[in-house]
């Protein structure tokens, strides 16, 4: 049994191997079969296709064809209508050359004709000068003079005429200048005069503070005069104690100071302890007080006027213009009512209100301080704003207020006014009877120091001064520019308030006597 199985073992694998090797066969040529099959249906659809293809080809040929006969139809058209375009701009070319070229030959007969007619001009020209020779040197014979002598008479004929012509014109123009400004000066300057009212105050460089007894007296004399030299020293103004009952004077140029004096004196008066160590100390407190008040002054003036943003070094300068006078004015309300017209006078030009108003209350700062700085109040204001307030225009108005400068800007204009204005108020300033004399005959040495001026009279307190010319030395049109000249100098060398009238007066008197 076993030498049988193996013999089968073997025909069963050789079979079965056998059956592997023809199946994998069977399966090789069916799929090869298949594939030949697919092969030919591709080769039959890519032929279709290339036909399809040639065939849309052909077609697409064809229409490109029929569009491109249709372009060159088109292009050809076009062409030869710009053909005939081009042949129509040349013939109108050519037509216009031919115009041209008659124009040039037109304008070259013209060219000649104008040549042989400058010919004749030049000559006619030529016999017109030689006659003009023979008049001029016939003229010459007759008169006895040159044409340089004529020539120069004449200039100096039309010169004169021109000159009178011009100072008649210059006055005529004057007069209506003047006018128009007075008016509208007058309009402006009333308008703020209305609108501002002010209190007028007045002080002077004596104060009197009351005593409730004359036995005060001898106590504030101290033994030996301690007491009242004590109260010297520390304040530095002179006490005054005379027969007068009830009463003790105070005096000192410094106003400050005499204020602080007689705010100690009061107060010792009424504390009744009067030594040299407790005056020493009143004094120093009222000191301080004083300060305090000085510059709640400033501020309150300030404040007054609308002007805000200032150093507390003018706003203390400002507040020591209470206690200073000027004419029997006080200084500080002075300021007040220069800053409000100035501010109303700018409001009227259009300028700025503001800058007015703080000039205008600056412009006499510098009287606090005079004393003891040199200089004049306005240049010694105008160098404490420059150090404090970098503004411009404000030191513009400060320094040129009094025209004390070499120019006045539009702003010195306007704070001199304001000032004008302020001083000029009835009661407003006092002026002694030396003074007032002094400027009336300073007024009538500068009229008197001019040529041909007979004599001078100022008349209504120094308000206008009428001068008497000689009339073989002065005509029209010099006493005309006579009164512009003493204007002119009354301006530049005297100081005076509002403003002065010049009138100039010519006349020519005949006299005779009948015997």
């Amino acid at each position: 049994m076993e030498g049988l199985g193996t013999p089968v073992i073997l025909a069963i694998f050789f079979s079965f191997v056998i059956g592997a090797i023809f199946g994998t066969m069977a399966a090789f040529l069916s799929r090869r079969v298949l594939f030949n099959r697919q092969i030919r249906l591709a080769e039959r659809k890519a032929s279709r296709l290339v036909a399809e293809s040639r065939e849309e080809a052909k077609n697409v040929l064809q229409v490109a064809k029929d569009e491109a006969d249709k372009l060159m139809s088109v292009a050809e058209t076009e062409l030869k209508e710009r053909r005939g375009e081009l042949q129509r701009q040349e013939n109108r070319l050519t037509q216009k050359i031919e115009s041209f070229d008659r124009k040039l030959e037109t304008l070259d007969q013209r060219e000649r004709n104008l040549t042989s007619k400058e010919k004749e001009a030049e000559n006619v020209r030529a016999h017109l000068e030689e006659l003009k020779d023979k008049q001029l040197k016939q003229l010459e014979l007759i008169s006895g003079m040159t044409t340089a002598d004529a020539k120069q008479e004449l200039i100096q004929n039309m010169e004169a005429e021109m000159q009178q012509e011009a100072s008649r014109r210059l006055r005529k123009w004057e007069i209506r200048l003047k006018e128009d400004a007075d008016k509208k000066t007058q309009e402006i300057l009333a308008q703020a005069i209305q609108r501002c009212a002010s209190d007028i105050a007045s002080e002077t460089t004596v104060s009197t503070v009351p005593l409730p007894n004359d036995e005060m007296k001898g106590r504030l004399i101290g033994r030996e005069g301690r007491n009242i030299r004590a109260l010297e020293q520390a304040t530095g103004v002179d006490l005054i104690i005379d027969d007068t009952p009830g009463t003790v004077t105070l005096s000192s140029f410094e106003p400050v100071r005499r204020e602080v004096a007689r705010l100690a004196l009061e107060k010792l008066i009424l504390d009744g302890r009067i030594h040299p160590a407790r005056i020493e100390e009143i004094v120093n407190k009222t000191k301080e007080e004083v300060d305090a008040t000085i510059f709640t002054a400033g501020e309150q003036a300030a404040f007054q006027v609308g002007v805000h943003g200032l150093r507390p070094e003018l706003i203390k300068m400002l507040g020591r213009l209470k206690y200073r006078t000027s004419y029997g004015q006080n200084v500080l309300q002075h300021s007040l009512e220069v800053a409000h017209l100035a501010g109303m006078i700018a409001a009227e030009l259009g300028a700025n209100v503001a800058i007015a108003k703080k000039a205008g209350l600056l412009h006499d700062i510098g009287k606090a301080v005079d004393r003891e700085v040199e200089g004049t109040h306005a240049a010694i204001g105008a160098d404490l704003v420059k150090q404090w307030d970098k503004s411009p225009e404000v030191i513009q108005g400060v320094g040129e207020h009094h025209g004390e400068t070499d120019s006045t800007s539009f702003w010195g204009f306007i704070i001199s006014a304001a000032d004008a204005i302020s001083g000029a108020r009835p009661g407003a300033r006092r002026e002694s009877l030396e003074n007032y004399l002094k400027r009336l005959t300073a007024l009538e040495e500068i009229a008197d120091s001019f040529k041909g001026v007979e004599k001078s009279f100022a008349i209504q307190a120094g308000r206008e001064i009428r001068i008497l010319v000689k009339p073989e030395q002065v005509d029209d049109l010099s006493a005309m520019r006579l009164a512009r000249d003493i204007v002119k100098k009354i301006e530049e060398g005297l100081t005076y308030p509002g403003q002065i009238k010049v009138t100039v007066i010519r006349e020519t008197r005949a006299v005779d006597f009948a015997k």
